[in-house]
């Protein structure tokens, strides 16, 4: 049976370890190992990691003396890691059952595959729970989709549909592209299955694989709470990030730097008619120029043209007139 080593960072979440390790332990998948690396947690996460160390062999503890951040972690759980596949888990979030099972049995019949992913729910602070699906169809009798690289970097384009806590990766392929990238602390995930899409085909388990907590201590929580621009900012590093490193084995780079880079820009342009819906004009133009900047033709583009009539038009008429114009559309009024 193919082995799959889990590295479990975890930071002042004590209270959601034990419920993350356990839903790894119980996998039908037994070929397993957990590593929890508590980066200097100032609750009792070394406490609870000792326990659950003690009481199972399949488990093991490293406990930093200083914190180090969430990329340094990483990557010392990627050194680690010498299992056929591994699953970087973050303490806040689980498994559902079957998962490592599913992701191991696609793993073991493409050799071509570099990493798999799936399906995740999430769940807020109230235990509310939301289905979230990746825009994947197409499935062989199995449930799996197998995407070659180019094609999941398409569908990918400038977000990030893959949950990491659903993405089960070939170890020596992790090791061969490389760790996780200091200077992309918030776009590291999307800049590394990008990397990973670059060197081999995808894979796509077409069920529930994990459960990806949202609650206001999530690490990237206090980040986007602060806006939208340095989000927006990181993914154009990244994107540039990954062309460079990518360059040798991508076919035509610069042609999808571009392709990328027009999707990003699409994305701000939303965001920017959503701020100007809001009334946030200043917001509006300063999106506006940042998705210029990064791709200047998209000025030619539908998106671009649609956001141009509305500030034409003006705030006030345009709020007169949206309501008429989201029921001709079939839209919703939160939606641009």
């Amino acid at each position: 049976m193919s082995s799959v080593d889990v590295i479990v960072p975890c930071y002042n979440y004590a209270h959601y370890l034990r419920e993350c390790v356990e839903s790894v332990l119980g996998q039908s998948h037994s070929n397993v190992r957990v590593l929890i690396i508590d980066d200097a947690s100032p609750d009792d996460t070394a406490d609870v990691a000792t326990d659950i160390a003690a009481a199972d062999a399949r488990v093991a503890v490293i406990s930093h003396k200083r914190n180090k951040g969430h990329i340094a972690t990483y990557n010392e759980g990627i050194e680690w890691a010498s299992a056929d596949y591994m699953l970087i888990l973050s303490a806040d979030d689980y498994l559902l059952a079957g998962a490592l099972a599913r992701a191991a049995e696609l793993l073991d019949a493409h050799d071509d595959v570099g990493f798999t992913f799936g399906r995740v729910i999430e769940r807020d602070d109230e235990g509310l729970e939301t289905f979230v699906d990746a825009p994947i169809r197409g499935f062989d009798r199995l449930g799996h989709r197998i995407m070659r690289g180019s094609e999941f970097i398409a569908t990918n384009k400038a977000n990030c549909i893959v949950a990491t806590c659903a993405a089960v990766v070939r170890t020596e392929m992790q090791k061969r592209v490389g760790g996780y990238r200091p200077e992309l602390p918030h776009a590291g995930d999307f800049e590394m299955w990008l990397r990973f899409a670059a060197h081999g085909s995808v894979g796509f388990v077409n069920a529930r694989q994990g459960v990806y907590r949202r609650h206001r201590t999530n690490m990237s929580w206090s980040y986007y709470a602060n806006g939208l621009w340095g989000d927006l900012q990181q993914r154009r590093r990244a994107i540039d990030c990954f062309v460079e490193s990518c360059r040798d084995v991508l076919p035509d780079a610069e042609g999808q730097r571009e392709k990328l880079l027009r999707a990003l820009s699409i994305v701000m342009v939303g965001h920017a008619s959503d701020a100007f819906n809001k009334g946030d004009m200043d917001t509006s133009a300063r999106l506006s120029e940042l998705a210029l900047a990064t791709y200047p033709h998209i000025d030619q583009t539908p998106q671009w043209f649609r956001l141009t009539i509305k500030k034409r038009i003006g705030r006030r008429a345009w709020s007169a007139l949206r309501p008429a114009v989201a029921a001709l559309r079939g839209e919703r009024l939160d939606r641009r």
